[in-house]
């Protein structure tokens, strides 16, 4: 594991290394094939000027390096969102709030990360600019080594990618379904994804404005903190309880159904690990999860909300999109006003009772996944590959959306044994419950690295 940023940030105090010198080992990564396809546009001369200002080690983020997802705005730079429909757009003038605030704290800006296009999907293709590689640890093609690359996860790609291979210790991010928490399984680094409201959307591109959160993924859950403390402006307590004192849940039904060979091992290991830890672990039903995919069956937030927006662009230039996207929207276009209430008010009676049966519980745990990440090729662009992308991303986004839909908090942690394919245990429950999600994310970490 990379040092991250707080220990990154210590040395640098400490006077044993500098804020230049991290700089340009991130920029030497970012520019490797490590990170081919990662990012859509490198900001060298910025993370520079960051890092030559002579206070910006002392700040909360030190001048390190920091990714920013293609979906945000940056002062002078246009925000194409993984697309070609909009790279001539003019510039933006001012830096969205989320970007304000990394700055304003120290970031050092290392540049915009590749995304799915639009942020439609969970798998991670991108085929204007290219589908970075998975970072994950199997050296595989993407960086000369044996096998097939494996997709990152979606839409935050480039972001996860950028942090799991040093290039970045933050990488900036959205989440409407899955897509801080996916990538991050994929990639064996932390992803989380913050109650919606904390964090202001301001100046990011929106594809569902009932579900969109910005966060971020990170290399460990105490940079998760600090991450989260800048992007939401508030500061995360403490905890004061030991794992023996939270009262965790595991979900039998939806959540563990179709889990491969690898995540199914992880996972049950995982909960092995944490129960011999003094880890109290009940088995609910929560059979409300049964009711998601009726709630959903005239097409979701996401796309009548998405096709709401790209409606005028998808009038002049639809040929443009990427095919897959362009047919995920596109079902936006038929769902009925009265539909889109009812799914409104559904929704929120939903919420009410899932919170209802998880009182008394601080966290439910879950595969954050239930496969790991395809290979690339088997996902690749192309309409004789349509069906397996469907049924893949499916999958990958089935767990983390119920989250999204709850309007609740959850982070990803890697929990896979060394030498095999990233997987992700997910603690989760409802909104506002951030602070507790964190506090027990510190004490599980260390946990599940030893298993």
């Amino acid at each position: 594991m990379k040092a991250d940023l707080i220990a990154t940030r210590q040395a640098i105090q400490a006077g044993s290394t500098t804020v230049q010198a991290a700089a340009q080992a991130c920029l030497a990564v970012a520019q490797s094939p490590a990170c081919k396809h990662g990012f859509m546009q490198l900001t060298p001369d910025a993370l520079q000027r960051t890092a030559s200002h002579p206070q910006v080690g002392k700040s909360p983020l030190a001048g390190l390096a920091v990714s920013i997802k293609d979906l945000f705005d940056i002062q002078g730079q246009i925000t194409q969102a993984g697309s070609i429909v909009l790279k001539n757009q003019p510039p933006a003038q001012t830096d969205c709030l989320a970007v304000a605030r990394l700055r304003a704290a120290g970031a050092g800006l290392i540049g915009r990360t590749n995304m799915v296009e639009f942020a439609f999907s969970g798998i991670g293709t991108n085929p204007h600019h290219g589908t970075p590689a998975a970072w994950d640890g199997l050296y595989d093609q993407a960086v000369g080594g044996p096998g097939q690359p494996h997709a990152p996860g979606g839409s935050s790609s480039g972001a996860a990618v950028s942090v799991a291979t040093g290039a970045a210790f933050i990488g900036l991010g959205s989440d409407t379904g899955g897509s801080i928490r996916v990538p991050a399984a994929l990639n064996g680094i932390v992803g989380f994804k913050n109650t919606a409201r904390l964090v202001p959307t301001q100046g990011a591109l929106p594809l569902s404005t009932t579900l969109d959160t910005v966060c971020a993924m990170t290399r460990t859950v105490r940079d998760a903190i600090l991450a989260h403390e800048v992007l939401s402006a508030r500061h995360v307590p403490a905890g004061q309880r030991p794992l023996s004192g939270y009262r965790l849940a595991v979900v039998k039904s939806l959540m563990q159904d179709g889990m491969d060979a690898t995540v199914s091992r992880a996972f049950e290991q995982s909960l092995n690990t944490l129960r011999a830890a003094g880890a109290r672990i009940d088995e609910i039903a929560l059979t409300e999860l049964n009711g998601l995919a009726p709630m959903m069956s005239t097409g979701g937030f996401s796309p009548a909300e998405g096709f709401a927006w790209h409606r005028e662009w998808l009038d002049r230039d639809s040929a443009r999109y990427d095919p897959r996207v362009l047919q995920r929207l596109m079902r936006g276009s038929d769902m009925k006003a009265y539909e889109y209430m009812d799914l409104v008010e559904a929704r929120r009676q939903w919420i009410r009772s899932v919170e209802t049966e998880l009182v008394g519980y601080d966290a439910v745990l879950s595969p954050t996944t239930p496969i790991t990440g395809p290979k690339i090729s088997d996902v690749a662009p192309g309409a004789e590959r349509d069906a397996e992308f469907f049924r893949i991303n499916g999958l990958l986004l089935r767990n983390t959306s119920v989250v999204n839909t709850l309007d609740g908090c959850g982070i990803s942690l890697p929990c896979h044994a060394p030498g095999t394919l990233p997987v992700g245990l997910m603690a989760w429950h409802a909104a506002m419950h951030d602070d507790t999600i964190l506090q027990l994310s510190l004490l599980l970490e260390p946990l599940l690295q030893k298993h």
